[in-house]
């Protein structure tokens, strides 16, 4: 129960975060990609405080060892950029810059104004399913011909 209590707090926390910074604000979110018109450099003071805070977060859980909720503390070790992580960064990209919304905020506004997060919802909704229909064989480099060990 405690993990269930802590995780609505949470995210009750992170919803008002990003609705009183802005973030999920479509047209201040626009504003700030437009770096070539009206730029609003806002929320990169945003995206910087959220790193900073992430940062301290780390560093006391990786000095206390052991989550408080958790049987053990997950931190990813992988540095490489895999081409799927790209690919995803990129289609993560041009859907924020052409809704003005990433996933949080448009959870988040869906619960104040329904009707436009809910176009934006259901296509996310869609790209997850569609994303499961992927066979994980068929995103995975194959190697190149001749490089037989």
């Amino acid at each position: 129960m405690d993990k269930i209590a802590s995780a609505f707090a949470i995210g009750l926390l992170f919803g008002l975060g990003l609705l009183i910074s802005g973030m999920a604000d479509p047209a201040k979110v626009l504003a700030f990609l437009d770096v070539t018109g009206r730029w609003d450099p806002s929320l990169a003071l945003v995206m910087a405080s959220a790193l900073v805070v992430s940062a301290i977060g780390y560093r006391v859980a990786r000095r206390r060892g052991r989550p408080v909720l958790a049987s053990r503390l997950e931190i990813p070790t992988r540095r490489d950029l895999a081409p799927r992580l790209i690919a995803g960064a990129a289609v993560f990209g041009i859907g924020w810059a052409l809704a003005g919304l990433c996933p949080g905020p448009a959870l988040t506004i869906l619960t104040v104004v329904p009707a436009p997060a809910a176009t934006f919802v259901a296509a996310m909704v869609a790209g997850m399913l569609l994303f499961r229909l992927v066979p994980l064989e068929a995103a995975k480099p194959t190697a190149p011909q001749g490089a037989d060990a």
